[in-house]
């Protein structure tokens, strides 16, 4: 079906629903910030879009000076997934190149699909408010190692996409260290436990930048070797990318490496760890 609206009301229809679905208030300031549009524009979007596109979606909550979901809400030009909102999130924090901010949709370009993982809004949002306020959550997270039920405090700082899931990055009181919760694994909504007193600053692996160097495999012919660095770019046979060394595993991850494989077939890995002591001390153990 074709939709009645011009493509650029589409996208700022799109940002009401998703901000006011995963952040549960909205208002025209987040318009005016994120397409550069004057207050009176905003608030006709925010007019068009309780009256022609969703009625009864929204309603005002004047404590909070903006619009939160309503009981009745549902989603007409999302497909309310979290993905929608953090990808949003992330395009939004990288705007290095004017166009990856831009969701184009060319007919002949797709990808390979990956899992939809399940994430509540009502886990998302206050997630979300205690790392813009710097608030401490109690929290019911389970992991494979520990199924079982257990609470803790955790004070979170930020949202993390590890190339295939969404972490939220955040202090541990329980284990007294900062780590990494994926989001599937929050069982009930977080609840506030109060103003945090430990700051992200502190969080010393976030803060760190490393260096990761990649380089064909050695055991690789010359002429393999070649075709290895044409394919990821490298210069002079090297790869260089500077990430957080919190971030370092995941990078490994996605690049398919494994640092304690000591043999295999060098066609399988194809690149390895130039500098692997540098980075040793972040990896998981």
């Amino acid at each position: 079906m074709k939709w009645p609206y011009r493509y650029d009301l589409l996208q700022r229809y799109r940002l009401i629903e998703i901000v006011a679905i995963w952040e549960g208030k909205l208002n025209a300031g987040h318009l005016i910030d994120h397409f550069g549009i004057g207050r009176q524009q905003a608030s006709k979007d925010i007019n068009n879009y309780l009256n022609e596109i969703a009625p009864g979606n929204l309603v005002y909550n004047s404590s909070l000076k903006g619009y939160e979901p309503s009981s009745d809400f549902k989603p007409v030009v999302t497909s309310c997934v979290v993905d929608e909102y953090l990808q949003l999130v992330q395009r939004n924090s990288d705007l290095t190149s004017t166009f990856e901010s831009l969701v184009l949709g060319f007919n002949h370009t797709t990808r390979v699909p990956l899992p939809s993982f399940q994430i509540k809004p009502e886990v998302i949002r206050p997630i979300v408010k205690a790392c813009r306020l710097g608030e401490r959550l109690e929290v019911d997270y389970r992991s494979v190692n520990s199924p079982n039920k257990d609470g803790r405090i955790i004070v979170p700082h930020s949202i993390v996409h590890s190339g295939m899931r969404w972490h939220v990055r955040a202090y541990c009181e329980k284990n007294q260290e900062f780590r990494d919760f994926v989001l599937t694994r929050f069982f009930e909504i977080p609840e506030s436990a109060g103003t945090a007193t430990i700051s992200p600053e502190s969080d010393d692996s976030w803060h760190t930048k490393v260096n990761v160097c990649f380089k064909p495999d050695p055991r690789l012919s010359p002429a393999q070797q070649e075709v290895v660095a044409n394919d990821y770019g490298m210069k002079e046979g090297i790869l260089v990318i500077k990430v957080r060394a919190a971030l370092v595993h995941y990078l490994l991850q996605m690049m398919k490496i494994d640092p304690n494989i000591l043999q295999g077939k060098p066609t399988a890995q194809q690149i390895v760890i130039d500098n692997l002591e540098a980075i040793e001390k972040w990896l998981f153990k």
